[in-house]
């Protein structure tokens, strides 16, 4: 038998504009704080994510607005419950812990890679007009 090993869920990032931030909310006597936000992804079948942020990681909403593009770093958290029929329920949830605005970095990106505008071609001479269409003169194109 294999040694187990513990695995690790990798954290994620998704990108969307965001539908909804909730107000800060708190549970318990312990003071224990949550936010949520909602993005939408844009991609041909737009899904809407919900993330929630924790504890100190709440205020990182505090500076972001509806329909703003941004990407969220988070991890997976999965749970298990047990309900008083005995039987178990599964949950998961998506714990962000960072937030970056993607707007600010496509204009940067956009900023730099933008090259110096082309200036217009001046006006190409005219050709004379030739009436020599029925010339049987040789020529060697091979059409």
């Amino acid at each position: 038998m294999l040694p187990h090993k513990k695995q690790k869920i990798k954290s994620m990032d998704l990108q969307g504009r965001i539908k909804l931030i909730t107000a800060v909310q708190t549970f318990g006597n312990n003071g224990f704080q949550k936010r949520e936000i909602v993005i939408t992804t844009e991609e041909q079948y737009p899904q809407h994510v919900v993330f929630e942020f924790t504890q100190d990681k709440c205020a990182l909403l505090d500076n972001y607005r509806i329909g703003q593009l941004v990407k969220i770093s988070f991890n997976v958290r999965g749970r298990e419950w047990i309900n008083p029929q005995g039987e178990a329920k599964y949950f998961n949830s998506l714990q962000g812990w960072r937030i970056e605005n993607m707007e600010v970095a496509q204009n940067q990106n956009i900023g730099m890679q933008t090259p110096p505008p082309i200036p217009p071609a001046p006006p190409a001479d005219a050709f004379e007009p030739t009436n020599n269409y029925g010339n049987n003169d040789f020529d060697d194109l091979p059409f």
